[in-house]
């Protein structure tokens, strides 16, 4: 019997029940600002499930189509199509008090969102649900999770993929599904909340800096492009004027002061601002404004940084390498380890639970801790939410009062005390589950990443019901392990890269992923550091667990996971890092927490926090 049947029904729970508002967006591009929406269709339904309403158009985005060879959708299809601004009524009234769902919601969100900013709106939605999201939470007995795989799945008929009208009639489907599933697991809807903004504007990013760093401006020296260069208080010069001229030359206009500030431009060195007591501490040259603009007028020629795609030698398959002892982070960082391997002949693995998924109930922090990595070490991978991949469940002493018990029951899951951990035997898959056929990574493990050309994401998933919230973070480093300027830190406030390599995407309450164009980062970018942090006084004793997956590729199977415990006092962990080997990348599964905070681990890695 499966563990879980795509029936037609409708859901019962009533934390299920919202007016729904399915959306599809086909677009120019993959950059929300910067590129347009050239058709959108919009499905409507009430708690029950049953259709309200339902619209459908092309759009004439006033841009090139972009990838014609994906949506179909050539200029001249979208000649005479109405603009955004003649259906935004219309749209916003079906948005209106309803659900967004989409598959990736992320992406039509924004797209909306900055659409709606561009006739002076916003979007009239409060909260979304990616069905993406929901199903990683599921996980069906799929390949992957993708819109086509999850239709078949579910038993809806997918008659056009990339077009819009047909993917949110499949997209209904696939919600009825969903729900179902989730229902007879009794998950937590992993709905976002997204009041209405006004602060979404049309794509302006900073432009990055051409040319690497030379260093700070020395007495009587030059300016050279590449050089960091901050501004503090009243310029006879328009300050936006300043920068212009500054940027034209070949300078990275800072908005703080750093250690890698090479000179803070003022006419005012006496003033307490926080950008001279900064430079003060760090040592960093002053100059004033007229001698700023003389420097202006010969900037000596910077070292550009090389962005160009490297030439990858054949890699051979991926391969994991476990690190035989506790990882140790000198600077909130793994420099890449060397494996030693045994002699096979001299070394027995056990690997009898090799392809089931164990979830542990009850105990304390440490006894859960210990009794995950016994499940990892025995070849097993170790959930934090009951999932339909769920094999197994290990209930530690407190763990049958869990809520979870009575859906383990129903679905007749294989239940152990904690000795089963001791020596397993081999039970048999009652409930019909799929093998896990991710690589499982203990703390330490690294993996080569395959060269696809494709961006990477590494997703973090925690306990559903977590009191606290988690924020999860990436720095971009130089081989100093340090980042070449604030905009390489990515986080909540800022969660995109000026140039669009590293993103962070957060799918619900309880997941946030970074993706990173690993083609795409500059050769000055060694390392790219994930990390999580808690907002308050929690701890990750609070937080238990967090699971990170690696993927390749938007709703792909995952790659490789891993299930980091910290101790009981950490308000920050790193979690992963990917990071150049050779001519390839690799992935590290890290789990090293810290008793400090998020502005302390940003500072370490050299962003400048103000207080």
């Amino acid at each position: 019997m499966a563990l879980l049947s795509s029936s037609p029904k409708w859901p019962t729970l009533p934390d299920y029940f919202h007016d729904w508002a399915l959306v599809d967006v086909e677009t120019s591009g993959l950059r929300p600002g910067r590129d347009r929406v050239l058709s959108l269709a919009i499905l409507t339904l009430d708690a029950h499930g049953n259709r309200t309403g339902e619209f459908s158009t092309l759009l004439n985005p006033g841009c090139d189509p972009g990838p014609v060879h994906i949506h179909g959708l050539t200029s001249d299809r979208l000649v005479g199509a109405p603009t955004f601004e003649e259906i935004a009524p219309q749209v916003g009234a079906l948005l209106s008090s309803r659900v967004l769902v989409a598959h990736n919601a992320q992406f039509d969100y924004d797209f909306l969102a900055h659409e709606f900013a561009h006739v002076r709106s916003w979007v009239p939605v409060g909260r979304r649900l990616c069905t993406l999201a929901l199903n990683r939470l599921i996980g069906p007995a799929a390949p992957d999770l993708k819109l086509g795989t999850l239709a078949a799945h579910y038993g809806v008929r997918q008659e056009k993929a990339h077009d819009a009208q047909d993917d949110v009639r499949v997209l209904s489907g696939i919600l009825r599904g969903s729900l179902g599933a989730a229902e007879q697991l009794g998950l937590a809807l992993p709905l976002l909340e997204c009041p209405p903004r006004q602060d979404y504007k049309p794509y302006v990013p900073k432009t990055p800096c051409a040319y690497r760093n030379p260093g700070r401006l020395t007495p009587d020296g030059t300016l050279a492009q590449g050089m960091k260069v901050a501004i503090t208080g009243e310029t006879k010069v328009a300050r936006e004027e300043l920068v212009a001229r500054s940027v034209a030359a070949g300078l990275n206009m800072m908005t703080s002061v750093s250690a890698q500030t090479s000179v803070v431009v003022t006419n005012d060195p006496r003033s307490a601002s926080t950008k001279l007591r900064r430079a003060a501490d760090a040592g960093v040259p002053l100059v004033d404004e007229p001698t700023y603009l003389r420097l202006l007028e010969s900037v000596r020629p910077g070292r550009a940084k090389d962005t160009a795609r490297q030439r990858r030698a054949p890699q051979t398959p991926a391969s994991t390498t476990a690190a035989t002892t506790a990882p140790s982070v000198a600077a909130a960082s793994i420099p890449p380890q060397r494996s030693a391997t045994p002699a096979a002949s001299t070394v027995t693995v056990d690997r009898s639970l090799a392809g089931r998924r164990v979830l542990v109930l009850g105990g304390t922090h440490d006894e859960a801790a210990e009794a995950r990595a016994r499940a990892v070490a025995l070849g097993a991978s170790a959930a934090v939410n009951l999932s339909a991949r769920v094999s197994d469940v290990v209930v530690l002493p407190g763990g049958e009062t869990d809520r979870r018990m009575s859906r383990i029951t129903a679905l007749g899951l294989n239940v152990h005390h904690a000795d089963w951990l001791l020596a397993p035997t081999p039970a048999s898959n009652a409930a019909g589950n799929q093998p896990d056929t991710a690589e499982v990574l203990v703390r330490g493990a690294v993996i080569d990443l395959s060269d696809t050309g494709m961006p990477w994401t590494v997703a973090a998933t925690w306990r559903q019901r977590t009191a606290c919230d988690v924020d999860v973070v990436a720095f971009a480093v130089d081989e100093r392990e340090q980042v070449p300027g604030d905009e390489d830190f990515v986080f909540y406030s800022a969660p995109e890269h000026p140039d669009g390599t590293i993103r962070l995407a957060t799918d619900g309450p309880t997941e946030q992923a970074v993706t990173a164009d690993l083609e795409r980062l500059p050769l000055e970018i060694h390392r790219v550091v994930i990390a999580a942090a808690i907002d308050g006084v929690a701890t990750f004793s609070d937080v238990g667990a967090i699971e990170i997956t690696a993927t390749c590729g938007i709703g792909a199977a995952p790659t490789a996971r891993a299930t980091l415990d910290a101790a009981t006092t950490e308000r920050t962990m790193i979690l992963a890092e990917l990071y150049r080997r050779g001519e390839g990348w690799r992935l590290r599964a890290v789990g090293q927490g810290y008793d400090h905070g998020l502005a302390d681990l940003a500072r370490s890695y050299g962003v400048d926090i103000a207080e």
